[in-house]
């Protein structure tokens, strides 16, 4: 299945700007809503968490580990079928990130079904 390359780098974005990096929760709520799948699965090397409100709290619980970080895309979109790739970084607004990885989106009907997140190794 084949997904428009716009939509799939408008919901990348999204997911990453408007649900893991947006700090109020209804705000969040509302994009979770409009782009995932009511069963969305979300993994990453700590867990996987099914459905929108499990994804929700898991992105409140690593807001509320980094109070003071911000999320930013570490370049393009890179999109295959209906598979989405974002590299991203995290740290303090300004400064060189803490944490970096890749969110690998999978789409279909329009909407987030699969969520995986990779992390890059540190930086010594």
């Amino acid at each position: 299945m084949t997904v428009d390359g716009e939509r799939l780098s408008e919901l990348a974005h999204r997911n990453l700007l408007g649900v893991f990096a947006e700090r109020d929760p209804q705000k969040r709520a509302a994009v979770i809503a409009e782009i995932y799948a009511e069963h969305v699965t979300f993994s990453d090397p700590d867990e996987v968490v099914v459905g929108r409100d499990a994804l929700g709290a898991k992105a409140q619980r690593l807001l509320d580990q980094a109070p003071d970080f911000v999320f930013s895309a570490a370049g393009p979109v890179r999109t295959s079928g209906n598979l989405a790739m974002l590299a991203w970084r995290l740290g303090p607004e300004g400064q060189l990130p803490v944490a970096a990885g890749l969110d690998i989106s999978i789409v279909e009907d329009d909407r987030i079904t699969h969520l995986y997140t990779m992390l890059d190794p540190p930086v010594a």
